[in-house]
């Protein structure tokens, strides 16, 4: 009996797994989650009670397809910690276990809604080079911290200057420490930054040197830094991303091939059962 629920599963496990692996079906979730951020998306607006019971209904009939999907490609793995071994995985969980909170009649009704603003998220896990992207940023989140910090020890000491040479002229914008780095943030965004040079130009003809000798630095040699490193990062992650799918497509040749193996063996097996039972039947008629 057990041997009989074994080999159904397998072969229910075997039909999820061609499903989760299906293009169409990925491209159907994908399709999903555009539909589901627009009813998000249009509950924003004032329409007419009956649109919005049909937004409901699209919202509840969209949570159970969530639901459905993720259980289906729980069940697709040969062994369910299998599913949590990969973080886009765990991360696609969590956020259908949000999508679960319920919103109706709660106190938390707020929060619920916005949490569910995170199944638009649950795209970057279907589409390879979003994920890609998203890799990349978070492996180069360390190493554009040592720019930053950089960068904020420039706008420190510009900060400082400028308090003590422009405080007089403008206290608005140079009377303390905070309101200088907000000056110099918008110099470096270049938020009509030239009223403020030709401000203090009037006082001090050679004023500009120190904002050009800011934007130079801040601007041109950090952010092109930022650049660089997030470039780098996304180029390794890219090769990283062909490596693995390369040794994805080795695997399942080599899972083909061993299950072709099984099936031939197997083949064989009836093959001499049958042979054998020809011989005996041959034997008992002499």
């Amino acid at each position: 009996m057990s041997g009989q629920l074994s080999g159904h599963w397998a072969k229910l496990q075997a039909n999820f797994k061609r499903i989760r692996d299906n293009k169409a079906f990925e491209w159907f979730v994908i399709s999903v989650i555009v539909v589901s951020s627009i009813v998000i998306g249009a509950r924003t607006y004032d329409i007419p009670p009956g649109v919005m019971g049909f937004i409901l209904v699209m919202d509840v009939a969209v949570t159970l397809f969530f639901l459905l999907e993720i259980l289906l490609r729980m069940a697709a793995e040969d062994r369910l910690r299998d599913f949590f071994k990969k973080g886009w995985n765990i991360f696609d969980f969590t956020i259908v276990v949000i999508s679960l909170i319920p919103i109706d009649d709660s106190e938390y009704a707020l929060i619920a809604r916005m949490l569910r603003l995170f199944r638009v998220l649950r795209l970057i896990s279907f589409i390879p080079e979003m994920r890609v992207l998203v890799s990349a940023l978070l492996i180069a989140i360390p190493r554009i911290g040592y720019v930053a910090l950089l960068m904020f020890v420039i706008f420190y000491l510009y900060a400082v200057v400028g308090s003590f040479l422009f405080a007089s002229i403008n206290d608005f914008l140079w009377g303390d420490l905070g309101a200088a780095l907000l000056t110099l943030f918008r110099v470096a965004t270049f938020e009509d930054w030239t009223d403020v040079m030709y401000e203090t130009m009037e006082i001090y003809s050679w004023s500009w040197m120190y904002y050009l000798t800011f934007i130079f630095m801040s601007t041109f040699i950090f952010l092109n830094m930022m650049i660089g490193i997030v470039v780098s990062v996304l180029e390794e992650e890219h090769r990283k991303s062909l490596e693995q799918g390369l040794t994805d497509l080795e695997q399942t040749e080599e899972r083909r091939m061993q299950t072709l193996d099984e099936q031939v063996a197997e083949l064989n097996r009836k093959l001499d059962l049958l042979l054998a039972q020809q011989i005996n039947n041959q034997e008992i008629k002499k």
